[in-house]
């Protein structure tokens, strides 16, 4: 099977692509960073690097995070880092669609 993937490269050698995106979707679906790099078989060390990557490209922090207690800790996106996933995955999106008949060849 064939498939389009789609990395967006920033001014200062910075890039977002679906490795990022699917760490931010992860951080949401589990509500932890440790989770999310587990699911995506990488160390929270990575996982932890690649966050601050990206906050550093937007300028302010895509995640929030709690530390544990009686209720446990964890993460979650902020309106930005949500925004950020809807709109990559509304660009790969429409970019599939685009190459679809060519791929399809």
């Amino acid at each position: 099977m064939t498939r389009l993937s789609i990395r967006i490269d920033f001014d200062g050698g910075e890039a977002f692509g679906p490795g990022k995106a699917r760490l931010l979707e992860l951080i949401a679906e589990h509500g932890s960073i440790r989770s999310a790099a587990a699911a995506m078989n990488m160390s929270y060390r990575h996982a932890w690097l690649l966050l601050q990557a990206v906050e550093d490209t937007f300028g302010a922090p895509v995640i929030t995070t709690a530390t544990g207690g009686a209720k446990g800790g964890g993460a979650k996106l902020t309106e930005l880092g949500r925004d950020i996933v809807a709109r990559y995955r509304a660009i790969e999106a429409q970019a599939a669609r685009s190459a679809a008949p060519d791929l399809a060849e």
